[in-house]
């Protein structure tokens, strides 16, 4: 049985996009960047990892996977709004996007 993940790598078609996401919800950039070709954030004891892929290289769901995942993103979608908020706002910025 699986205890833990120590380590989930996502792919991006733009990664200053993806980097400058994840910085604004408080992970730590350990490895890469803005322009790096993989990137790694320190996520508790575990890592997240991005890894630039062209933009001709697209991905899909199979349909019996988005009915399982759809609950989960949007949990997760609302709490990074909400974390992206906050921390805009301790920043000084105005948090709304533009």
């Amino acid at each position: 049985m699986i205890e833990s993940i120590s380590a989930i790598t996502l792919a991006t078609h733009n990664m200053a996009r993806a980097v400058h996401f994840y910085r604004m919800l408080g992970f730590e950039v350990i490895y890469g960047g803005d322009h790096a070709a993989f990137t790694s954030f320190r996520a508790g004891s575990n890592y997240l990892n991005l890894i630039a892929q062209p933009a001709e290289r697209s991905w899909s769901w199979s349909s019996s996977t988005i009915p399982t995942l759809t609950p989960c993103m949007r949990v997760w979608s609302r709490l990074a709004t909400v974390r992206t908020h906050h921390r805009a706002m301790r920043n000084g910025e105005s948090g709304s996007s533009t």
